[in-house]
């Protein structure tokens, strides 16, 4: 069995008991970076051994996890924080566990952009998971792509180039398009923004930003409901 676990995205109380119990019982947990989930686990009391499977190898090591797989063994993965496969290592091990017939558990938890949803005050019936941005080649189209869709949307962002993104969201979508700004989801200083674009362009210039960050922005038909409604 393959045992997808999420793991707190802050505070660790948010662990759920199935979660601590699955990475007690398995044989092998595969993790993101072994330091940052040693800490997790020792805090759990949890004494599975650990192997690291990030960005870098998880091409290479995929195909050896299921062998094992094969052979009758159970394997947890778990990401430094949240859900692993969303934006986060995870696809190509589950697509490589189903090709072979591995049956495959994921448990419900944690995630970064659904209380970041949920706190923005955006319409959130529907809504489109962009995840991290290409840093540089596609950048543009998938902004322009973004830009008119009439759902919200919802990027993950570095402190460092928060402004920079905001600016360019400003461009593509006009800088009075409703959004918000949520950073340390679950942490002691977690703290969410809202107003418009530009709004946000002057509060983060003025107060930079710290920790992890998930930006969520109206869609085309929020906007044009606003200006009926005036």
């Amino acid at each position: 069995m393959l045992y997808i676990v999420p793991t707190p995205v802050g505070n660790l109380q948010d662990m759920t008991f199935r979660a601590i119990e699955t990475l007690k019982s398995v044989d092998l947990i595969l993790a993101e970076d072994t330091r940052t989930s040693g800490i997790l686990l020792q805090h759990f009391d949890i004494h599975t051994p650990l192997k690291s499977h990030h960005k870098f190898n998880e091409h290479e090591t995929s195909a050896d996890i299921v062998e094992r797989l094969k052979t009758g063994a159970n394997i947890a993965l778990i990401s430094d924080a949240g859900t692993p496969a969303i934006s986060d290592p995870g696809f190509f091990l589950t697509r490589a566990a189903a090709e072979a017939g591995i049956e495959i558990q994921t448990l419900p938890g944690a995630t970064a952009f659904v209380p970041a949803l949920v706190d923005s005050g955006l319409p959130n019936n529907h809504f489109y998971f962009e995840g991290f941005l290409p840093q540089k080649k596609g950048r543009q189209t998938r902004l322009q792509y973004l830009a008119q869709l009439d759902q919200t949307f919802i990027i993950y962002e570095s402190p460092f180039r928060l402004v920079k993104t905001l600016e360019q969201l400003s461009q593509v979508c006009g800088e009075e398009r409703k959004a918000s700004v949520s950073r340390e989801i679950s942490k002691v200083h977690e703290e969410t923004v809202r107003g418009t674009l530009a709004e946000l362009i002057k509060h983060f210039k003025a107060k930079a930003p710290k920790g992890e960050i998930v930006v969520c922005v109206g869609g085309v038909e929020t906007k044009k409901k606003e200006e009926e409604d005036e």
